[in-house]
């Protein structure tokens, strides 16, 4: 079954691929590693691997026993456009959600370009079904490519997740993305997070129309620093793309 989770923009967490490898700034002090390292050799545990990269297709079917709608975070302790992900079998991932349609999924990447071509391929001029929300992580403007190939994808549901922010994004349009999410990071190595980078993304979002949710300060833990920016909770969600369908049961 998927798992609940005490990530505040998703309801349950659905892994059908674990482990990852690093590519940037933002997965250096990665938290799906730090947890997944924890229990390698411990016989017979999920993550007796480690944090390599591993296929559960026994897993694919777990969508189908959740009666009830949920927003569900797809892999959020790997990358479903990992380069060593067979086609084949993110072709299952996405049949899974084709089919299992009265959930939402948040399928998030760092790798944009991968996740653009196999979208293209997927639905050539179609738009990707609207309970599919694909996004990108972006940790700071250097890495704001990703939104480019983001906007590349015939998708109404696209979302950034600027988390970890590590440094100031700069000048950027937001225009054609549904939800932007900010937060700092967490844990024992935590690098801290300064508040006007995330306030430049606010403004960013209010030009563009994009809902806005603040997620956290981080610190050592999630929670050490609160949810408060500039004096406001920010729980921005872009409500208009959600099937109406899938919405009336969310609510």
């Amino acid at each position: 079954m998927a798992q609940k989770t005490q990530i505040e923009w998703t309801d349950a967490t659905w892994n059908p691929v674990t482990g990852c490898t690093k590519i940037g700034p933002g997965c250096d002090n990665c938290y799906a590693e730090r947890f997944a390292e924890r229990w390698r050799g411990i016989k017979d545990h999920p993550y007796e691997q480690g944090f390599d990269l591993r296929l559960w297709p026994n897993r694919l079917a777990q969508p189908a026993l959740w009666k009830k709608p949920r927003m569900i975070f797809v892999n959020s302790m790997s990358d479903l456009f990992h380069k060593k992900v067979p086609r084949a079998y993110v072709d299952r991932v996405f049949e899974a959600m084709e089919t299992v349609d009265w959930h939402v999924y948040q399928v998030l990447t760092k790798r944009s370009s991968l996740m653009r071509n196999y979208v293209r391929q997927r639905y050539g001029d179609g738009d990707v079904p609207p309970h599919i929300w694909l996004g990108v992580s972006v940790e700071d403007g250097d890495h704001k490519s990703r939104i480019d190939h983001l906007r590349q994808v015939r998708s109404q549901a696209r979302f950034i997740s600027f988390e970890p922010l590590l440094g100031p994004v700069g000048s950027v349009s937001l225009d054609g993305i549904a939800w932007a999410i900010v937060g700092g990071e967490s844990g024992p190595r935590a690098r801290p997070m300064e508040g006007a980078w995330a306030t430049e993304i606010r403004h960013s979002c209010d030009q563009s129309g994009t809902a806005f949710f603040f997620k956290q300060w981080g610190g050592p833990r999630p929670k050490s620093g609160g949810r408060m920016l500039d004096g406001e909770e920010w729980n921005g969600f872009p409500t208009h793309v959600v099937p109406k369908r899938i919405l009336e049961t969310l609510i």
